[in-house]
C-alpha cells in the first residue's frame, strides 16, 4: 500500500464524528482542512497529541483551517475521549480503516512480539481543491503541533 503523497487528489471520504454529524470530503470542497489519522483513544500518545493540538489551539485557528482527528475507534469511544480531554475539534470514526487504508496510512506493526494492524500517526493538509497540500509522516506526538502550524503557514 503506497501513502499517497503532496500534489495528489486525496481521496473521498464519509465519516460519522463523534458530534452525531457525517463529515465528508465532498462537503469539505472549498475549505482548507486537516486530518490528522492517530491510532487509538486515550493512550499515552495519542493523548499527548490531542491535547498538544487543544492547548495550542488559538494558533491552529489563526491559520483558517477544520482539524479532524481520524482512528479506527468507534463514535462511542470518542465521544468520551473529546469529552475526558475538552478536545475544541471533531475525531472521526474509521471503523473500518477504508479511510486509513486509502490514504495509505493503515500499516503492519509490531509491540512485544505481536505483530497487527494500526493507523500510523501521519497528518495530512488538504486544500480548498482537494489535493493534498502537505504530509506529515511519522509525526511524534510533542513534536505535531510546531509541525503542524509550519506546514500550514508554507
Amino acid at each position: 500500500m503506497t501513502q499517497i503523497a503532496a500534489g495528489d487528489q486525496a481521496p473521498t471520504f464519509e465519516l460519522s464524528a463523534d458530534d452525531g454529524n457525517m463529515v465528508s470530503s465532498q462537503a469539505l470542497v472549498g475549505s482548507r482542512y486537516v486530518l490528522y489519522f492517530y491510532p487509538e483513544d486515550d493512550t499515552p500518545g495519542c493523548t499527548r497529541q490531542a491535547c498538544g493540538l487543544r492547548d495550542s489551539w488559538s494558533r491552529v485557528t489563526g491559520t483558517g483551517v477544520e482539524i479532524f482527528g481520524v482512528s479506527p475507534d468507534s463514535v462511542k469511544s470518542h465521544v468520551k475521549f473529546r469529552e475526558k480531554f475538552a478536545l475544541p475539534y471533531r475525531l472521526l470514526s474509521d471503523e473500518g480503516h477504508q479511510v486509513a487504508e486509502a490514504f495509505g496510512v493503515w500499516i503492519e506493526k509490531s509491540f512485544a512480539g505481536r505483530t497487527y494492524f494500526g493507523n500510523e500517526r501521519t497528518t495530512f493538509v488538504i486544500g480548498a481543491d482537494g489535493r493534498i497540500e502537505h504530509v506529515l509522516p511519522q509525526v511524534k506526538p510533542d513534536a505535531h503541533v510546531d509541525q503542524l502550524i509550519e506546514a500550514l503557514a508554507a
